[in-house]
């Protein structure tokens, strides 16, 4: 684990995070209770979700869960008036959850479409919504993780695409109507980033993940911790002037172009 910060910046803090069972969103919520945060996590799954929670626990953190779906309005406002019963007033909402599928347009369905869409931006959409309530304070603030599909064309991304260009879109537009009541919106939109669901998925042998090694300037995979660090950043007075900002971290693939990104995704799944 990165020691890049070592106080404990979010001590007395409240986080709420979808997609935090799992993969870069359980990364950031271990990370968050190293800080000091309380955290609440939301999935579907209860095995996956209790998991989550008894690890950040057996590693000193403070942590509960509840089970529910993000396209289920009312289980997501359910989930946040648990949270605040339990822990207080809500400071920090991470919107994590996700779903992919990497396919063609033509080898798509319109239901496995519309499945991506209302995980990521209808999920994200409800979360924030009903989140508003708790967060309407000064020093609030949203993370929603995106993904460079939101800015670039990915070939079999077609779905991703146009569910986290919402996301970008509907973040920037929190941004301006809730700036006013002191919370803060913002993106992070990652690379490829190493032992996640979706590098398994898109880059499935070690061929492949050298092809999308090969695209990112950097010459490596992300961590779950940069994505982390970065969200701890955006979580603290530090980042209080950052409102509307969508972030990269990529390692710099995204400069290679459109073209490239979807020239290496294609030949990682050959």
């Amino acid at each position: 684990m990165s020691d890049v910060f070592r106080e404990n910046l979010l001590r007395g803090k409240v986080a709420f995070l979808t997609g935090g069972t799992s993969g870069i969103g359980l990364g950031i919520a271990v990370r968050f209770a190293v800080q000091g945060a309380r955290i609440a996590l939301f999935g579907r799954r209860p095995e996956v979700l209790n998991a989550a929670v008894e690890g950040i626990r057996s590693a000193g953190g403070t942590a509960a869960g509840w089970p529910g779906d993000v396209r289920d309005y009312g289980a997501v406002e359910a989930a946040l008036g648990k949270t605040r019963e339990a822990y207080g007033p809500i400071d920090i909402l991470v919107c994590a959850a996700a779903g992919n599928f990497p396919a063609p347009v033509t080898g798509m369905s319109a239901n496995g479409f519309k499945a991506v869409v209302d995980i990521d931006l209808l999920g994200t959409f409800n979360t924030c919504r009903a989140a508003y309530q708790h967060l309407r304070k000064p020093g609030a603030s949203i993370i929603s993780i995106s993904a460079n599909h939101a800015s670039q064309p990915y070939a079999f991304q077609a779905h991703v695409c146009a569910a986290k260009a919402g996301v970008d879109l509907l973040t920037r537009t929190l941004a301006i109507e809730w700036g006013p009541d002191g919370i803060r919106a913002n993106c992070i939109t990652p690379g490829p980033i190493d032992e996640t669901e979706g590098m398994r998925r898109l880059a499935p042998t070690e061929e492949a993940r050298q092809k999308v090694i090969a695209s990112v300037p950097a010459g490596r995979m992300g961590s779950k911790d940069d994505i982390a660090n970065l969200a701890i950043f955006l979580s603290t007075d530090a980042a209080s002037y950052i409102t509307g900002a969508v972030l990269t971290c990529d390692g710099g693939q995204s400069l290679t172009g459109s073209r490239n990104l979807s020239g290496a995704w294609q030949a990682a799944r050959r």
